[in-house]
């Protein structure tokens, strides 16, 4: 290798140690339709079964909650937020997560570090089972601080055009589910480091509603909804979906709506988890601050029939969802209502 490539700040070794420490990662999400092995210039998948096919594409990162990882030098969960960002993404649209690529970019590669980010990477997608089919990991000196990276995911879908998940259908009287999360997931990272900051919390201290760290619960990876999704989908008509990411629930859940038609929300008919309270305690936020910014505990909606609401809830929990009617969908202008004013 190119002594001055090196001292340049790029180790191929290094790059070369780290793809020999993923490739068993990646062989674990294999599926049948995936061609070729690791190393291609390209990743190769024969798309097959489908008779009208249309496929489906999303793009997403982590955010500042990598930051966290940095600070608890803890790596091996961080793979599966980026996985959980797309593919439930993908699935609110009807579509079947078929695989996931990766992007991880950083000033000074550490194999070790690259593993453990990808072995989350391939945790998520055995959850969504979808094929992990490449990736690009970018040794780039002086753009990252030392022991920093980032990292970013795009994954492909495919689901028959008669069964695209548009919202079209939604009507008046449809009832709105909502499947629980998990905690904070991937969304709000610079306003919670903030708060937790100011309060003079540490990442090691215990959280006051039970005994494990603030670390571990800010580093919860995000829920995958993939086959309780698709579950449903096969028992009851599925109408549309929401991921509740970015813009919580106000923001989100009118995507799928028609011109026309609003989301009343009862904001009473789920319980929210402690950690979303103290961090509007903590900060003095408002319920609407806390609805357009965190999933206060909903981290997927859809909507169905109301006539099909019993067998909607019963495939969840059987699905081993927590899962709550939250409201319906009712004539008005296109929003979310019921939210404002919420008490915490």
């Amino acid at each position: 290798m190119s002594d001055a490539y090196r001292q340049s700040g790029v180790d191929i070794a290094a790059g070369e140690e780290a793809v020999q420490r993923i490739k068993g990662h990646v062989m674990r999400t294999h599926r049948p339709e995936v061609m070729g092995g690791i190393g291609g210039f390209g990743g190769l998948f024969s798309l097959s079964g489908y008779r009208e096919p249309v496929l489906v594409a999303a793009t997403d990162g982590v955010g500042t909650k990598l930051k966290l990882a940095f600070q608890l030098d803890r790596h091996d969960t961080i793979g599966v937020d980026c996985v959980a960002m797309c593919v439930n993404d993908l699935v609110v649209q009807g579509a079947e997560p078929l695989f996931f690529l990766d992007y991880i970019a950083t000033g000074k590669l550490s194999p070790p570090q690259v593993e453990a980010v990808v072995k989350g990477i391939a945790d998520g997608c055995e959850q969504a089972g979808c094929a992990l089919l490449g990736g690009e990991t970018a040794e780039m000196p002086g753009m990252y601080a030392a022991g920093e990276y980032d990292v970013a995911g795009f994954s492909v879908g495919a689901v028959e055009k008669s069964g695209l998940l548009t919202g079209e259908t939604i009507r008046p009287g449809d009832v709105i589910i909502g499947l629980a999360s998990n905690g904070l997931h991937s969304n709000g990272f610079s306003l919670v480091r903030k708060i937790i900051a100011d309060s003079g919390t540490s990442l090691t201290d215990s959280v006051p509603w039970g005994h494990h760290s603030w670390g571990e619960e800010l580093l919860t990876p995000t829920r995958i909804y993939i086959r309780p999704f698709h579950q449903l989908m096969e028992a009851v008509t599925v109408k549309g979906g929401a991921h509740i990411t970015g813009g919580g629930l106000i923001e989100n859940v009118p995507r799928m709506l028609p011109q026309g038609l609003q989301a009343n929300i009862r904001p009473d008919s789920w319980p929210v988890p402690d950690v979303f309270r103290f961090l509007a305690e903590q900060a003095s936020l408002t319920a609407e601050d806390c609805y357009r910014t965190f999933n206060m505990g909903i981290g997927m909606v859809l909507f169905v029939p109301a006539e099909e609401t019993q067998t909607a809830m019963q495939i969840a929990i059987e699905a081993g969802e927590r899962a709550y009617v939250i409201g319906q969908v009712e004539a008005g202008e296109n929003g979310v209502v019921g939210l404002k004013g919420a008490s915490l």
